[in-house]
């Protein structure tokens, strides 16, 4: 049976990633879009540490190997791109079709994880990227 237990933890990303959208947007008026990237790092960081020693979670630290290490760099190189891209999009363009673009993310993950992962990649899932690719082009089309 699978385990659907993911969904409210997905749909609750889904919303916060949307009041990052509101609230950068506000927020970036009248900043450098890096400083206000490195600044939403900064509080990140710090919120998310607050959390991890809250949970005990720092326990597992030395049984992180190296292989981790490597994938989580990566991560977080690839996680601060996105947002330097993202918050300077923000600054420049409206927010609705700088969310549908990043939105195709979901598009590239399904390719990847295809690729690099193995995961299946079925007709619905194929479906899905589809209507998810037209309905970003549409919203920046407008």
């Amino acid at each position: 049976m699978q385990n659907w237990t993911f969904i409210p933890l997905a749909l609750g990303s889904a919303a916060f990633a949307a009041l990052v959208a509101i609230f950068g947007k506000i927020g970036i008026k009248g900043l450098d879009s890096t400083l206000a990237t490195a600044l939403r790092s900064v509080i990140m960081t710090g919120f998310l540490l607050v959390v991890a020693g809250l949970t005990g979670k720092f326990s597992g630290f030395g049984a992180v190997n190296g292989r981790a290490w490597l994938y989580i760099i990566l991560s977080g190189v690839a996680g601060a791109l996105s947002w330097l891209c993202y918050f300077l999009a923000l600054k420049l363009g409206p927010t609705t079709p700088v969310a549908a673009l990043d939105r195709l993310s979901v598009v590239f993950v399904i390719v990847l994880a295809a690729l690099f992962l193995g995961e299946r990649l079925t007709w619905y899932t194929a479906g899905g990227a589809a209507l998810i690719s037209l309905g970003a082009v549409l919203t920046v089309l407008k």
